[in-house]
């Protein structure tokens, strides 16, 4: 096959939290009125895979290419699984996202009746002045500590609240209970899974109230998947200098993912080898894209597939994007 990039179809999440960011801080065009609150950039998500929209595989999910061509997608060394092993999104949390968590690998397995858990990592494109997040627990804090902080729904008792500017980024291992918001635009890469657990007496889709039964269930299955060893902090990545001005910052590695974010130039294109799947997230202005023999345009918060066939991608500066990998050893 010809491989080139994949431009996919992108869900829309419109939960209760969200705002106008993704259009209005981005730029992003084509969404729906009223609140945006998360664009799944990449997904293979069950109920919500992405399909390619152009090129010989139009028309096919990522579930589809995943069974039929694994190794062209994800590269001779990762070992495939039926599903797409990365989630991305663009998460506006322009309110207080709930708080909740997602299931590490072994309890997912065990509770959730799932293949993995979901881990994740968050790199905060904006924030308003003083903005905050939540992430983990405090020292010293049990079950039954949190238990009682829940139903008091008094979160900052027991949880770590960190302060978040733009260009930072924290990874967050599963079980981690935590939330982020108000005015904060964010990046997301993630384990493709859509389960979790949380606190909160109103529903994120639309604001109603969760019934008193259900909800203390709820709780019950968050205190069973919580974990209180993680407490990550936030870090700014490290910059590897290339030539012709071109910067590489690593924002986080790890045995389920990478995230990048690479800025170049008019001295020197951004060129970048690999030889597993890349998610490339255009977060500066519109870039022209080359890869095997495909050239495109790239337009501000959109996101190119770049299957492990291609082996490389040249961006012409001026240029600022995101780059998601799976690693080899997956």
């Amino acid at each position: 096959m010809d491989w080139h990039p994949l431009r996919l179809t992108t869900p829309v999440k419109q939960h209760v939290f969200g705002g106008r960011a993704i259009a209005e801080r981005l730029g992003r065009t084509g969404l729906p009125d009223g609140p945006v609150a998360e664009t799944w950039e990449v997904s293979d998500v069950d109920g919500d895979a992405s399909t390619v929209l152009e090129g010989p595989l139009a028309g096919r999910t990522l579930r589809q290419i995943m069974a039929d061509h694994p190794e062209e997608l994800l590269g001779p060394h990762v070992r495939p699984g039926p599903r797409f092993p990365l989630l991305t999104k663009f998460i506006d949390g322009s309110r207080p996202l709930p708080v909740h968590l997602h299931a590490d690998d072994t309890t997912a397995r065990r509770l959730e009746g799932e293949p993995h858990g979901k881990t994740e990592a968050w790199h905060i494109l904006d924030a308003a002045p003083g903005a905050t997040a939540l992430v983990g627990t405090r020292p010293g804090v049990d079950r039954d500590t949190l238990h009682r902080a829940l139903l008091a729904q008094d979160f900052d008792a027991v949880m770590r609240r960190l302060p978040v500017r733009a260009g930072q980024t924290v990874y967050v291992p599963g079980g981690t209970l935590h939330s982020f918001g108000p005015g904060t635009l964010v990046y997301e890469i993630e384990q493709t899974s859509d389960i979790q657990q949380h606190a909160m007496r109103t529903r994120m889709e639309d604001g109603s109230p969760v019934p008193e039964a259900e909800w203390h269930d709820n709780l019950a299955r968050l205190l069973d998947e919580w974990r209180p060893g993680p407490r990550p902090e936030l870090h700014s990545g490290t910059d590897i200098r290339r030539d012709g001005g071109v910067v590489r910052t690593v924002l986080c590695t790890s045995p389920y993912f990478a995230l990048e974010r690479w800025t170049a130039g008019t001295t020197a294109p951004l060129v970048h080898a690999f030889s597993t799947a890349q998610i490339l997230t255009n977060a500066g202005a519109p870039v022209t894209v080359t890869s095997g023999p495909w050239t495109g345009r790239l337009d501000r918060a959109r996101t190119l597939l770049l299957p492990a066939a291609l082996g490389e991608v040249r961006v012409q500066g001026p240029a600022d994007v995101l780059i998601g990998y799976v690693p080899d050893a997956l």
